[in-house]
């Protein structure tokens, strides 16, 4: 797929997006830009993060995952594990706040080059295109095109289980090119409440949705999630 073919994807789908309207039912209270805006908490080993996972469609609690910053050098390790203690694939970032390898996904993915996690800029006109390639855990020669649309769309007072946080509410807009060529027409939404304060989302909301080659009418839809913190230190 060209640069222009994956532009006017990406501009035909963003209408409803731009709106700022979330993907489903998550709510804050909008509040005014913070002056200045709040600084990031730095990253320390021993930070942890436990979110509930719930199926947006059903309501149905697909568990507990909890993520602990494991090792900071070069690279920054986030463990992963789920209420059982099983370990899940880890995430990787570098720097603080650049993904490298994010398994928040269906399949663990691999971005190079890396690609922000959060706005780069807490303000609520912040807005950035990002393009790279992706690749699969387990075929790391294999690589893909990702084009994303990044927008921060105001700061809001969030609550979830873990208390109320001051956020900024962004998201993201992300065409890319399937490993699997019968899937074309590829989108991912995202809509993510960052607290700067713990150096982390406390909430965060993702749907998908793929067309077939050939296939006329509506676009096949992937599982539509919700992540809320329910702890944190």
């Amino acid at each position: 797929m060209n640069l222009s073919r994956r532009t006017f994807i990406t501009s035909a789908a963003l209408a409803p997006v731009a709106c700022g309207v979330p993907l489903s039912y998550e709510r804050g209270i909008p509040v005014a830009q913070p002056n200045p805006a709040p600084a990031i908490r730095a990253p320390q080993v021993g930070q942890e993060w436990t979110y509930v996972k719930r199926n947006v469609f059903d309501g149905k609690n697909l568990g507990l995952i909890t993520e602990r910053v494991a090792s900071i050098g070069s690279t920054i390790v986030v463990d992963r594990s789920n209420e059982s203690g099983e370990k899940l694939p880890n995430e990787i970032q570098g720097p603080w706040g650049t993904v490298i390898r994010d398994p928040h996904w269906s399949r663990v993915i691999s971005f190079n080059p890396a690609i922000p996690l959060w706005p780069q800029e807490l303000a609520s006109s912040w807005s950035k295109q990002l393009i790279t390639k992706y690749s699969l855990a387990g075929y790391p020669d294999n690589a893909y095109g990702w084009q994303e649309y990044m927008s921060a769309h105001g700061w809001e007072q969030m609550t979830v289980p873990a208390g109320i946080f001051l956020t900024l509410r962004y998201q993201n807009l992300i065409n890319y090119v399937s490993d699997d060529d019968n899937k074309v027409n590829c989108i991912r939404k995202e809509t993510v409440w960052f607290a700067p304060s713990i150096g982390r989302w406390v909430a965060r909301e993702s749907s998908g949705s793929y067309m077939i080659q050939g296939q006329l009418g509506m676009p096949n839809l992937e599982d539509s999630l919700q992540w809320q913190l329910t702890s944190y230190k």
